[in-house]
């Protein structure tokens, strides 16, 4: 009998069936949405661990479609610029390049040349856009969404070129690299509390110098920045009120740097922040039937296991708590607890039991006092404890998982420069071969054919630009930056002025 009431309520769909009424109104329908989420540097098993450590199924399970390939133009390993410039441009690219392919240059020199991104072409057909990540927003996978140079290192020029970009929501780490444009009347915050205050739909928010607190550490070290829900969320609530839809990119880029560090405690901190992300992401697609959301690692890193050479026998036997129970002991992550470490080290027993790392010996204590690296040492003795492997601290090839909702969703083992055709797709954007044509022509060659000649040089209030002498007309393009001067006045342009040290491209 009570089988049969639950089918009836099923059946005949009464509210807690559904949990967010569907928008049906007129404006929600020419709406179409994109959230495009990014772990970074995220394997396969510790989303198990983080699952298990959590004691409850992830959003993320919910919407697990399929498998990424994520190798690089030139390696079976990527990094993140050339992982993320084949999600944002679908083509594959050198280590380092940022929303650029490699090419062969007028003097016979291999360098990048720009191709169009998905948030630039979701921007030129008048979307909102936004980014939101951990990591300065700068960095490698938010900047290839956002902007062309050949190094990941070039962040002033990023920065620069993302303040010209007409980017509405712009938030995460990163004020040290950040520019103006003064153009644009932008709302600027630097707190948690200015960003749940703020209401304005155009919004930047720089909460580090530099990347922002693990999730772990953020309550008791960083309590003024916003976690990476709070970011999602005030991006999420602001786009969602433009009339043709938006492109959202998220990132939760810090697993990469537990990774990096073979900390799990990290790790597992920043997946279930992501999760947390994801969650309210699934929540507003699910209410926007128009949006799209894809999440996925851009690659592997550190080679994590459940198991190391201590489980080779005993690994039939081994409960999850077994591998978790350790973790949880940890309320900082390593580099959360050292950075509490006093200069003469006298408070290191202190540092480890924040650390999760109780009942050692005195002589493991006094070489962890004399270790030149105590961070290693610290993660070292916690993956012993918690039974786990590391086989790097560097990044690995392996495929990851695919995570999808909403209309036109992937599925599938598919390769990562296939996603921005999904996005194309269902922002019916048209082909970004057609847009990078119109957006980064050769200036030399162009102004040449109109009988113009042409020079760049490097100016101390702009940087390098781009000239064009005819008569008594000049034309100047300063690099990384959205105008042009033509005698002096000033026009805004399309896109951006993108220079590679030898060649400048302008948009049409």
């Amino acid at each position: 009998m009570v089988r049969k009431i639950f089918m009836m309520l099923l059946l005949f769909g009464l509210p807690f069936s559904t949990p967010w009424k569907e928008e049906d109104n007129e404006a929600s329908k020419k709406q179409k949405n994109v959230i495009f989420m990014v772990m970074d540097g995220t394997n396969a098993d510790v989303i198990t661990l983080a699952r298990h450590y959590k004691g409850e199924p992830l959003a993320l399970d919910s919407i697990l479609t399929g498998g990424v390939q994520t190798y690089s133009y030139q390696s079976a390993i990527t990094d993140s610029a050339a992982a993320a410039s084949a999600m944002a441009t679908g083509h594959k690219t050198l280590k380092d390049y940022i929303g650029m392919v490699p090419y062969q240059d007028t003097d016979g020199k291999i360098r990048g040349r720009p191709v169009a991104t998905i948030m630039e072409a979701a921007k030129a057909k008048g979307l909102a856009t936004g980014i939101v990540a951990t990591s300065p927003v700068q960095h490698a996978t938010p900047a290839a969404f956002s902007s062309h140079t050949m190094s990941r290192d070039n962040m002033h020029e990023i920065g620069q070129q993302q303040a010209h970009q007409n980017i509405d929501i712009l938030l995460g780490g990163g004020k040290k690299y950040a520019f103006v444009n003064e153009n644009r009347d932008i709302r600027m915050v630097q707190t948690k509390s200015e960003l749940q205050k703020a209401k304005e739909n155009e919004l930047y928010g720089f909460f580090a110098e530099e990347d922002m607190a693990y999730d772990l550490d953020r309550p008791t070290l960083n309590p003024e920045q916003p976690s990476l829900v709070d970011m999602t969320k005030k991006a999420l609530g602001a786009l969602s009120n433009h009339p043709k839809g938006f492109f959202l990119f998220i990132e939760g880029s810090k697993v990469d740097y537990a990774a990096h560090k073979n900390d799990p405690v990290g790790m597992i901190s920043e997946v279930l922040a992501f999760d947390a992300a994801v969650k309210e992401a699934l929540a507003f697609a699910k209410k926007h039937r128009n949006t799209l959301l894809i999440a996925v690692a851009d690659h592997g890193n550190s080679g994590l296991t459940m198991g190391n050479e201590q489980t080779d026998e005993t690994y039939a036997e081994t409960p999850a708590e077994k591998f978790v129970a350790p973790l949880k002991k940890a309320s900082l992550t390593v580099t959360g607890a050292v950075s509490q470490l006093k200069h003469d080290r006298s408070n290191l027993e202190e540092v480890l039991h924040l650390y999760g790392l109780d009942n050692l010996s005195q002589s493991n204590i006094k070489k962890i006092k004399e270790s030149k690296d105590i961070e290693k040492e610290l993660v070292t003795l916690m993956a012993e404890r918690a039974h786990l492997g590391f086989t790097t601290r560097g990044h690995s090839g392996e495929d990851v998982f695919l995570y999808a909702y909403g209309p036109k969703k992937p599925t599938g083992l598919i390769n990562n420069t296939d996603l921005p055709a999904k996005v194309v797709g269902h922002l019916e954007l048209g082909p970004l071969s057609e847009f990078t044509k119109k957006s980064f022509i050769p200036a030399q060659q162009y102004y040449e054919n109109k009988g113009y000649e042409t020079r760049s040089e490097r100016k101390a209030n702009s940087g390098d630009v781009f000239i064009a002498r005819k008569g008594t007309t000049v034309v100047e393009y300063p690099a990384n930056q959205n105008k042009r001067k033509i005698n002096g006045r000033e026009e805004k342009l399309p896109g951006i002025v993108v220079f590679n040290g030898h060649t400048f491209w302008i948009p049409k």
